[in-house]
């Protein structure tokens, strides 16, 4: 008996240091490149008079409620107007929805699939395709170009920018969630894409507001069979290949953000599942890349999935935090644990606060922060959920919102 206690106080002591170095180390990640998104210059292209031809891809999947007046707005672009076609890719539209597509100059590529991805949809487009574009600019259903948008992505490309991310931005914050969805996005634009250019390493890809060579697209995307999370199939291809994805920082695509919380769990569930996907089908690649090839990109692709999300690093970091100081006390001599466990939660705090821009610094955004204990255990719950999760595609439904 005596012996099984030993072994059971040694098992816990083990998972508490594990934990402690798992989450204090991605404390310290987090925080090196929220310190690295304020040395972040934003490079200033230059004027060109060279337009080149670009394909706006727009995959609309059940997406009846938005997809007519995300077409229409696209076509508004500061941008010679021969230079540039937009391009719905519809799949399950409305009959409505199509004729009135067919009613602007737009292209519109009809798919149909037995099940339903955006890889595919992309893919058939630009196998469809007869014009030779330079670029292709991707889109979500949803979202809205500022006017100057293909202007400024043109210049960068002329400065020899193969792959741009643009800066996805929130076009909505109606509802607490929205507000939370919207400060989720700005820190992880400041730390995954600011804070990674400004250390020299590749922006990451979200998926929309993105831009490419058009050939080297269309050749790496017919190699992408994703279900889900095709931008990170494509960020490791891109890594392996040492290509740089550069951010711009400047160049806005307005995005909506989730309004309740059914869609935030939805959401979510697809991001951790694709997660976990990659972080296993890339992990001992990364290894080979980093010490044989030097390819440092790559293993921090890897090392940005074994980060948890950052509402659950936050979450677990007080909670664990919060159950040491009442445990241990403050002062005693058993707390050291209890101060690293502080320094830890202070590192992830003040990370948010470096990456969170003074825009959200409002009294809309505390009464939001009400919503973060329900969404914390949204997230919670959705890691016992995930599994089935790659091999569905799991649609979050967009609608006409407002401020």
């Amino acid at each position: 008996m005596e012996l099984i206690t030993l072994f059971l106080q040694y098992a816990i002591k083990t998972f508490e240091y594990v934990l402690f170095v798992y989450l204090g180390l991605s404390c310290s990640y987090v925080f090196v490149f929220a310190i690295a998104g304020h040395f972040y210059k934003s490079k200033k292209h230059r004027s060109v008079k060279k337009f080149n031809k670009m394909a706006v891809l727009i995959p609309a999947y059940k997406e009846d409620a938005v997809i007519v007046e995300v077409a229409k707005s696209a076509l508004h672009q500061n941008y010679p107007k021969d230079k540039f076609d937009v391009v719905v890719i519809a799949d399950s539209l409305k009959m409505e929805t199509l004729n009135a597509l067919k009613s602007l100059p737009v292209q519109l590529v009809e798919v149909h699939f037995k099940q339903s991805t955006k890889a595919k949809a992309l893919n058939k487009a630009m196998a469809d395709l007869s014009n030779t574009y330079d670029h292709a600019i991707v889109l979500d259903a949803d979202n809205l170009m500022e006017a100057h948008f293909l202007l400024k992505m043109n210049a960068a490309f002329e400065d020899g920018c193969q792959i741009i991310q643009g800066h996805r931005t929130a076009k909505n914050k109606n509802t607490s969630f929205a507000i939370l969805d919207a400060a989720s996005e700005e820190i992880n634009n400041f730390i995954f894409r600011q804070g990674h250019r400004a250390m020299g390493l590749s922006s990451g890809l979200i998926g929309s507001g993105m831009g490419f060579e058009y050939g080297l697209f269309k050749n790496v995307m017919s190699k992408v069979s994703a279900i889900g999370g095709f931008d990170k199939e494509l960020e490791f291809k891109f890594a392996k290949a040492k290509i740089t994805i550069e951010y711009l920082k400047d160049a806005l695509v307005f995005d909506e953000k989730i309004q309740k919380g059914s869609d935030f769990s939805n959401q979510r569930k697809r991001w951790l599942a694709t997660q976990f996907i990659y972080l296993s089908a890339n992990f001992k690649q990364a290894w080979t890349e980093l010490f044989l090839n030097y390819n440092l990109t790559y293993f921090d692709k890897v090392i940005q999935l074994l980060v948890p999300p950052r509402l659950i690093l936050l979450g677990i970091t007080g909670l664990v935090t919060l159950i040491y100081a009442i445990l241990h006390g403050i002062g005693s001599t058993q707390t050291a644990m209890t101060y690293l466990w502080m320094a830890s939660l202070t590192l992830v705090f003040t990370s948010f606060l470096l990456a969170l821009p003074k825009s959200f610094y409002t009294i809309k955004t505390i009464r939001a922060l009400a919503v973060l204990p329900m969404a914390f255990g949204r997230m919670l719950l959705l890691l016992f959920k995930l599994k089935g999760a790659n091999r569905k595609f799991i649609h979050t439904t967009h609608s006409i919102v407002k401020n």
